[in-house]
């Protein structure tokens, strides 16, 4: 089952649809998932993979990301209207932040990634493709994108979403961890969004609901 292993942003977007809209999503993901299995005919791969790719080239000041996302279209006209929605969306974030640094900073070209064990359900949640930024006094910003046009990354899911990270990355700071909505442009950080303790009482609730769903619509596919 593919929500038994899932990434972080992925998840936070099913939980946060409304209950028609996830029905509507977990439909689609059955069939992918059934296209995985060999039983219909498709290929896989990850939409926003390239995209957040040449966003860390640009991060990184190794690629110019109007003209990278140019060329992804060009190989691929199926990213031709959400491409340069993204595009926009991390350029306008990416540039405001840096305005606002005062301090030199490096964006690390390995990729952070770690895994969060929600044991009680067998279940692995996927923290992948982190823009790792070391900062000059040593200290880290971890910034997790979130690539969904709907629903939009509400506090509430971010809240969630950072704890997890916490969860998943005990050896760094929680101060320094981010969660970017990047088609609004919008950042969220614990320094913000503080936890509130139950956190993973509505982790375990809510992933809990979310399988039982999957697997009821599963069963009427046969």
């Amino acid at each position: 089952m593919s929500l038994e292993r899932i990434n972080l942003r992925k998840l936070l977007a099913l939980i946060y649809l409304p209950p028609r809209d996830r029905v509507s999503a977990l439909r689609r993901d059955i069939t992918e998932d059934r296209r995985r299995e060999g039983r219909l005919r498709g290929s896989g791969g990850d939409f926003h993979v390239p995209f957040w790719a040449d966003a860390k080239s640009q991060a990184r000041g190794v690629g110019n990301l109007t003209q990278l996302t140019e060329v992804r279209i060009e190989s691929n006209p199926r990213r031709g209207r959400l491409y340069p929605l993204l595009r926009d969306g991390f350029l306008t974030w990416w540039n405001e932040r840096r305005r606002w640094i005062n301090e030199p900073f490096e964006v690390l070209e390995e990729n952070v990634r770690a895994y969060y064990e929600v044991e009680a359900l067998g279940c692995t949640v996927k923290v992948e493709n982190i823009l790792a930024v070391r900062m000059d006094d040593g200290s880290y910003r971890l910034i997790y994108p979130y690539f969904a046009e709907y629903p939009e990354l509400s506090h509430d899911a971010a809240l969630l979403g950072l704890w997890v990270m916490n969860q998943a990355l005990p050896e760094y700071d929680p101060n320094g961890f981010r969660i970017l909505d990047v088609l609004r442009s919008t950042s969220f950080r614990t320094e913000d969004y503080p936890f509130q303790g139950d956190e993973e009482e509505r982790l375990l609730r809510e992933y809990e609901s979310l399988l039982s769903d999957w697997e009821h619509l599963r069963s009427q596919y046969g």
